[in-house]
């Protein structure tokens, strides 16, 4: 129970009845229907409140007089109290006020009987006593004057009027002689309003006379009516108002006999109405059923039904025949039309209605149902039969003729020839998407709205089983269907299976890899839609293991594809080097290499690997795990047979001449392979040196690259393909080293024995030694060749190169020097002068093993003992020195060589 109601305060705290009075305390309701009660100096003015809030309330006064109360009920407190008041008060309303009720504007009676003022401003009174209220500027307080006269008024023309609060309110600052001068002037106008009476008649004396004299003619009148009529003249009234009505009834007797007539003719044609509809009702029947509006023959039949059900009338027995013979008829138009495919769910909905409300025998429903199962079995075998019809004769099918695959990302996936039609078995996925996207709902929603009760029918007990297997075999047969046509090789095993789902042509499934992700992408579409009519998840299973044996057939496909695109990289092959401070000379076959591995990773991806909704991720199987291995395995070794086709083809070996004699002192030009001049493109030895630095460049940079790139887009750890591929290019790097060796040491080499006889030179010749022998300076140009040729191309190798060929200049050198059999002293210094010259100028690419066979060499040389032939050996070496400087300085270490660049 809540506190009473306490108001506080009031605002304004007078006026006239309407005053919008503004209530503020405390308590006042806790909202507009807890307000039950409002009074305001005993008024109710329950109806004008407006609750505001607990502390404020707006109403309008009522009309109430002088002061009172202002007393708040509510529900919630009861009846509250009131510390303020309000007064309320009625004002005299003039014409000349604003006022929100009418106002009469007729002038008022004055004092004298018949005397009417002249004018409206009447209301507005002068002052009676005659008195100016100029002066009176300062009024008497009003709440002074109530509290003197509580039921009295200081209006003239109130009933209430009290001459002392006129005189207080009007005449409180006027002096007493004022009032007495007040006083005899309201004496001599009340006797003059006296005199007017007198004076009003004579002036109208005609006028009174003449009423006189109506009066009199009125009353001789009366008397005599009385005297010729006698004193109750409704005698004779009465009897001529019968007199009256029973002339009126002869005249009406006609009338009331037509209108008994007209009632009996519309109650016969009221009955014929009735029976009317009976009559028409074939008709109508006809009419609308040829417009097809089945829910009125209903309708109208059932309405006939009720009237005439159990009439004994021969005539509307023959017509209800009649009547039964054409809802017959409809039944079976009816029937056929729910056989009759496609229609859409809403008319098949309908139809089953009209049938079931015609009461037919069966069960019109299921046959809907399964007569939807069959249509869809039917039009999917039907898209199967049209695709491989047109993949046999080779056409495109319904004008489907594109020039890329439907996406950017299957432009990604493409082969390198531009595809120019789209696949038959293409189009049969993308139809088959659509037909069991389109159809399939229908017969699930039709399925649940008969075992919901929606269609009002019976359901049997086996129904429901009955209907998930026709939904599952629907689901088989439609992933059968693409199994066929997309994935054969699932159902190689299945013979019976091959049968049902149709034998597609062998040679059509090498156009279809490049569209495999374009597939997938449709048959997902269809998953997402049936994944929403939540259907079983047996159903949904079928859907997903197609999907998975697809998305793995698309991975194997892409990079199947992109390593027989790998494999043709070396047709690419340009021959354009482009030089890395780091690597050296690098063709664009890495990169090409690196960007087809990204494209088919990304594609892979976004496209089979990234699983969907209801999904199984395709690297969760062990089996799939180890497929994607094996195949970015054949991807990166691919790269590797690529290089060797282009290092060991016939074609690259050929196309070159055959190697001469590295050779000027035996007649052959000083080159290391002659070329055609027909023959574009740098020389074999060349293209070995190009590839043999692409092969060092992808497996120190490309492979970690790739390897990275697999692991940041979720593929498993390619750590055994990476290290299969670095091993593989590893082994190619050796074998086209050794065959470049071979093709650079055998000429080199073989000159050396031929130069160092030329001439029938003779190790024990009495000449003096006075320069460097042929041979030595053939080596060196020779091996300045070798190092030129390396060098452009990759300085890197340059090392690996020399050390090789070092060897073996060395080792025939020590052959060369242990065949001797007699040295004189000159032909010593000869070749201990030769010997020490190479093994200088070689001396920063000389292995353990050369510097062995080095020692050899100057072994098989006796030693000098004399001072003056140790002379003769140096004078001959700084000679050799002097004039083969920049031979000599293309074999020095990079530092050594630019000190002596900035010497020279």
């Amino acid at each position: 129970m809540a506190p009473p109601p306490v108001v506080t305060g009031i605002s304004p705290k007078e006026g006239p009845p309407g005053t919008l009075v503004t209530v503020r305390g405390e308590f006042l309701g806790t909202g507009p229907l807890d307000l039950i009660g409002l009074t305001i100096c005993g008024c109710d003015c329950q109806l004008s409140a407006e609750w505001k809030s607990s502390k404020k309330i707006l109403a309008r006064s009522g009309p109430g007089k002088g002061r009172g109360d202002i007393i708040v009920t509510t529900r919630s407190g009861g009846r509250g109290t009131s510390t303020v008041q309000f007064r309320g008060y009625h004002e005299t309303i003039g014409p000349m006020k604003e006022s929100a009720v009418w106002v009469e504007e007729a002038p008022l009676q004055t004092l004298v009987w018949g005397r009417r003022s002249l004018s409206p401003t009447s209301y507005q009174q002068e002052d009676p006593l005659g008195l100016s209220v100029e002066g009176n500027d300062k009024k008497f307080p009003e709440d002074d004057l109530h509290e003197l006269f509580p039921e009295g008024s200081g209006d003239l023309a109130s009933e209430q009027f009290i001459a002392g609060w006129f005189l207080l309110e009007h005449h409180h600052v006027t002096t007493f002689d004022d009032l007495k001068a007040g006083l005899a002037f309201l004496r001599r106008k009340v006797e003059g309003q006296k005199e007017g009476q007198l004076s009003f008649l004579k002036a109208n004396v005609g006028s009174v006379m003449d009423q006189l004299d109506t009066l009199t003619t009125l009353k001789d009148k009366f008397e005599q009516d009385i005297k010729e009529n006698g004193s109750d003249p409704t005698a004779k009234v009465e009897k001529a108002i019968q007199e009256s009505m029973q002339e009126a009834n002869k005249l009406f007797e006609e009338v009331l006999a037509r209108r008994d007539r007209a009632d009996a003719t519309r109650n016969a044609l009221g009955v014929l109405h009735r029976f009317k509809f009976l009559f028409s009702l074939p008709v109508n029947i006809d009419r609308n059923i040829r417009k097809g509006d089945y829910d009125v023959v209903i309708n109208d039949y059932a309405r006939a039904k009720n009237l005439f059900g159990d009439t004994e009338v021969a005539i509307f027995k023959k017509v209800l025949a009649e009547v039964e013979q054409r809802m017959s008829n409809l039944q079976e138009v009816l029937r056929g039309k729910l056989q009759d495919m496609p229609t859409t769910l809403d008319e098949q909905k309908k139809i089953i209605r009209n049938l079931v409300n015609m009461e037919v025998p069966g069960d019109p429903a299921w046959d809907a149902i399964q007569c939807h199962s069959k249509y869809l079995s039917q039009r999917l075998n039907e898209c199967r039969d049209e695709h491989i019809a047109a993949e046999d004769s080779g056409k495109s099918s319904k004008g489907s003729q594109q020039n890329t695959p439907l996406s950017g990302k299957m432009n990604k996936g493409a082969s390198q020839d531009t595809v120019s039609s789209v696949p038959q078995r293409v189009l049969f996925v993308e139809e088959l998407a659509e037909i069991i996207s389109d159809r399939f709902p229908d017969l699930w929603k039709l399925g649940q709205a008969y075992f919901t009760g929606e269609l009002h029918v019976k359901v049997e007990s086996n129904r429901d089983a009955e209907f998930k297997r026709m939904i599952l075999a629907g689901i088989e047969h439609f992933c059968g269907l693409l199994r066929a046509s997309i994935l054969p090789h699932t159902l190689d095993r299945m013979s019976v299976q091959r049968q049902i789902y149709g034998s597609w042509p062998t040679h059509g499934m090498e156009a279809v890899g490049p569209w495999l992700p374009h597939c997938l992408r449709y048959v997902r579409a269809a998953y997402s839609a049936l994944i929403r009519l939540d259907l079983p998840g047996d159903a949904l299973d079928i859907i997903a293991m197609f999907i998975f044996d697809l998305r793995l057939h698309c991975t194997s496909t892409l990079f199947q594809q992109a390593t027989e695109h790998v494999k043709s990289l070396h047709k690419k092959e340009t021959w354009k080097v482009e030089f890395d401070s780091v690597h050296g000379g690098i063709s664009e076959l890495p990169a090409q290499f690196e960007a087809k591995v990204q494209e088919v990773v990304q594609l892979v991806r976004e496209s089979v690997l990234l699983g969907e909704h209801r999904e199984k991720p395709l690297l969760a199987n062990p089996t799939a795990q180890r497929e994607l291995n094996a195949l970015v395995q054949s991807l990166l070794l691919s790269f590797t047979q690529a290089l060797e086709t282009l290092a060991f083809s016939n074609e690259a070996m050929q196309d070159d001449s055959p190697s001469l004699a590295v050779s000027q002192l035996i007649g052959s030009p000083a080159v290391y392979r002659g070329v055609d001049k027909d023959i574009s493109g740098p020389a074999w030895e060349q293209r070995l040196l190009t590839t043999l630095s692409n092969c060092h460049y992808t497996a120190r940079v490309i492979l970690p690259r790739l390897s990275e790139l697999f692991t940041r887009n979720g593929y498993p750890s390619p750590t055994l393909p990476i290290a299969t591929a670095q091993s593989a290019l590893t082994a190619l790097d050796k074998r086209i080293l050794e065959v470049y060796l071979e093709q650079k040491s055998d000429p080199l080499v073989g000159t050396i024995e031929p130069s160092m006889y030329l001439g029938r030179f003779d190790w024990d010749t009495p000449r003096k030694s006075t320069d460097i022998s042929p041979y030595v300076k053939e080596i060196i140009a020779n091996m300045n060749g070798v190092h030129a040729e390396v060098h452009r191309v990759s300085p890197g190798l340059v090392t690996r190169v020399l050390s090789q060929i070092v060897e073996t200049v060395a080792e025939e050198l020590s052959r060369l020097m242990s065949c001797v059999t007699r040295f004189s002293v000159h032909g010593n210094q000869q070749a201990r002068a030769d010997i020490r010259l190479v093994q200088e100028t070689l001396r920063h690419f000389t292995t353990p093993v050369a510097q062995t066979f080095f020692a050899e060499a100057l072994e098989a040389i006796p030693s000098l003992t004399s001072t003056e032939d140790q002379q003769v050996v140096e004078d001959v070496l700084n000679k050799a020195r002097a004039h083969m400087r920049l031979q000599l300085l293309c074999f020095t270490d990079t530092k050594h060589v630019e000190g002596s660049t900035q010497g020279i």
